[in-house]
């Protein structure tokens, strides 16, 4: 039986190994919120991601993260509006193609919790932003043969600042939107 193989998630951060970790992207996700008419939370994700991560245990603030995603891989589900969403009025993949977020300063906050203060930069258009995260632990992927983490965190930004005000004066799409991300890293040889 393979379940007997894996064992729980070592939680204790000072219990894991420091080095430079790269991004899982087959065990990764972007997925981003905005209000639609006030009434629901629009629903959508990005495709194409990428992170690396320079950790040490002992000294976790002194962690640097940085990630890089395709603009242009938006998925709504719906390709024509994926299109539109591409284009100059929104994330202006073709002159902008990378939404850059990097991590230069991190806290700890509780026992697997803490933020990371950073810059994000979305259009050309750089901004000061926090992302919370969760710590879910570290355990030996015997798949990849690697250590491997994983984390959790959210952000909320302001499309307009980032130069993305399409339909918010009109009521139609929000302008908060809420930024869910799931990652692994493995550990780099």
């Amino acid at each position: 039986m393979i379940t007997a193989c894996v064992s729980a998630p070592v939680t204790d951060p000072v219990a894991l190994p420091a080095g430079d970790w790269r991004l899982d992207r087959n065990h990764a996700s972007v997925h981003w919120q905005a209000r639609h008419f006030g009434l629901a939370w629009y629903t959508a994700r990005f495709d194409e991601l990428d992170a690396s991560l320079t950790f040490d245990p002992l000294a976790p603030e002194a962690a640097r993260l940085t990630a890089i995603i395709a603009a242009d891989s938006i998925s709504t589900g719906n390709e024509d509006f994926d299109e539109r969403l591409r284009g100059p009025g929104w994330f202006a993949a073709d002159t902008s193609p990378q939404i850059l977020f990097e991590a230069h300063g991190i806290a700890v906050t509780g026992e697997n919790a803490g933020y990371a203060d950073g810059n994000l930069t979305i259009r050309g258009v750089t901004q000061p932003v926090r992302m919370d995260i969760v710590f879910y632990g570290g355990n030996f992927n015997f798949l990849e043969n690697r250590d491997v983490i994983g984390f959790g965190a959210d952000m909320v930004v302001s499309r307009s600042e980032f130069g993305i005000g399409q339909l918010v004066p009109a009521g139609i799409a929000g302008d908060e939107v809420r930024i869910r991300i799931e990652a692994e890293f493995l550990r780099e040889e």
